[in-house]
């Protein structure tokens, strides 16, 4: 089968197979993934490190924006996000095959860390598109991830997890086409 890698981080959402019919986007934050199914491991090593991303890269929209819309989107994000990463805790202690997986520490993966960094430098406008830009690809992939594990997931806990967050994650999604659309 043949593999992409899609994010999720997130990170913090029952589309098709087709959803992962898409070129490599090395912008991505997220996990390999086959067409149709993504491993226990994968789905709990990958949320919170995308989690962890989409509120810091967040906090900074909140910072550094001049646009009221993105930093209401920001917000909406470090409270959803924070929800989502709460849920995750609670969905992991449930997990029927989630005792042997340890997700990853607080720290961000080093492409996750490079995403952030190159978002820490902008400013401006320029600021503002990169936000639009790695959210709109995080969301993307997010919703891909957490649909994928929604449908075919091996531990209840943390199918139920992601079939309970993949509809908050279409919503960001939807909002962050919107910001791109509005700051053209």
């Amino acid at each position: 089968m043949k593999t992409l890698l899609p994010l999720v981080a997130v990170a913090l959402l029952a589309g098709a197979p087709a959803a992962f019919a898409q070129s490599d986007n090395s912008d991505a934050v997220g996990p390999m993934v086959t067409e149709n199914k993504v491993d226990t491991q994968t789905f709990v090593t990958t949320v919170p490190n995308a989690n962890t991303f989409e509120i810091e890269s967040s906090k900074l929209a909140q910072e550094k924006s001049a646009s009221a819309d993105i930093k209401a989107f920001a917000a909406q994000m470090i409270k959803d996000h924070g929800k989502a990463g709460e849920d995750f805790k609670t969905a992991l202690s449930q997990g029927q095959t989630t005792a042997s997986i340890k997700p990853a520490g607080p720290a961000l993966q080093p492409k996750e860390q490079q995403l952030l960094d190159d978002l820490k430098a902008a400013s401006g406008k320029e600021f503002d598109a990169k936000y639009i830009k790695m959210q709109a690809d995080a969301h993307k992939d997010a919703v891909a991830l957490f649909s994928t594990y929604a449908n075919s997931g091996d531990d209840p806990a943390m199918k139920e997890f992601a079939k309970k967050t993949l509809p908050v994650l279409k919503m960001h999604e939807k909002h962050v086409k919107e910001l791109a659309v509005a700051h053209q």
